[in-house]
């Protein structure tokens, strides 16, 4: 009987054929061998597919899935079903990683029988062909210095400690799947939902620090730099997430975190989106989401940024 992989690692694609190469070239070339790697291919419409199969051809741990577009998040979910490893990694297909990452996490997870380990990450500026530091993507200071640990033990905003996306983290198999864990099938942040419900849920927690991948910057044809196309869906997220604290009874606990967060991750989206859906998502915070989030009424104290909170107090003044 085959021995189960210790990591799948899964790989949502669209439209990626210019910098596909590198990620796949570092994701087969880890050193931890006992790998899956499962490619989602979301529709692409260049040669993701033809270079997705042609690696699948020169090693027999890769698959290769097609799916009519239905955006990341929905390959991802393909990706889980289709998982069978012990952890579970899952990448973006225009980022790459260091060789030894894989080896070197399943090595402090299993260690400390981690349901959730996280690494850290740098950030790869294409147009400036350098690497930038991105210390707060985690954050030490915040968390305690023993194991185990879980959210219930950190000193910040539970929800500000890691960043809501997958790839710089390992996640067991067996826990994603008790606690039913799955991506929203929207445009964009639909990994926060997956991430930080792992987070809460998680009883023991555990950091490798030390820098194992690249996030790809200012890459144009990013769905980052294209969120003027869906500038409500972390609306959608922040309402998902609500919901699956309250309905775990965990709500009261987090609320101060998570309005605090809401009211972030709101400034962050409409101090970076450009163009005219801009405005419209001034209006909507200003309008509804502020009140709709828990943030409208509460006292100045209630904020952990004060600037954000100043900011806040503005923008519900824009005419």
């Amino acid at each position: 009987m085959k021995n189960r992989e210790k990591i799948s690692v899964i790989i949502p694609v669209y439209n990626a054929s210019e910098r596909l190469r590198q990620c796949l070239d570092s994701v087969v070339g880890q050193t931890l061998r006992d790998i899956e790697i499962i490619c989602v291919d979301d529709g692409s419409e260049d040669d993701s597919v033809a270079i997705l199969k042609e690696y699948a051809a020169k090693d027999s741990r890769m698959r290769v899935i097609t799916q009519e577009n239905a955006g990341a998040g929905a390959a991802r979910n393909r990706g889980l079903d289709a998982a069978a490893g012990e952890y579970l990694s899952i990448l973006d297909s225009d980022d790459f990683f260091e060789p030894t990452m894989l080896e070197k996490a399943y090595a402090k997870a299993k260690k400390s029988d981690a349901q959730l380990l996280v690494f850290r990450s740098d950030q790869y500026r294409e147009d400036l062909g350098q690497f930038a530091e991105a210390k707060w993507t985690l954050r030490k200071e915040a968390l305690p210095p023993y194991r185990p640990m879980n959210f219930r033990t950190f000193t910040d905003n539970v929800f500000k400690v890691f960043v809501g996306w997958t790839w710089d983290k390992l996640f067991l198999r067996e826990f994603v799947e008790d606690n039913y864990l799955r991506f929203q099938e929207i445009r964009t942040s639909n990994d926060m939902l997956f991430v930080f419900s792992a987070v809460v849920f998680a009883e023991r927690i555990e950091i490798l620090d030390e820098v194992l991948a690249h996030q790809r910057r200012n890459n144009p044809k990013s769905l980052s730099n294209t969120r003027d196309k869906s500038w409500n869906c972390f609306h959608e997220a922040l309402n998902a997430l609500k919901a699956v604290l309250e309905e775990h009874d965990l709500y009261w606990q987090l609320e101060q975190d998570y309005i605090n967060y809401a009211l972030h991750f709101s400034l962050w989206h409409l101090n970076t989106i450009t163009g005219p859906k801009k405005k419209v998502l001034r209006d909507a915070l200003k309008n509804e989401w502020f009140e709709e989030f828990g943030i409208k009424g509460r006292p100045k104290g209630y904020f952990y940024n004060q600037k954000e909170y100043a900011q806040y107090l503005k923008e519900c003044l824009v005419p």
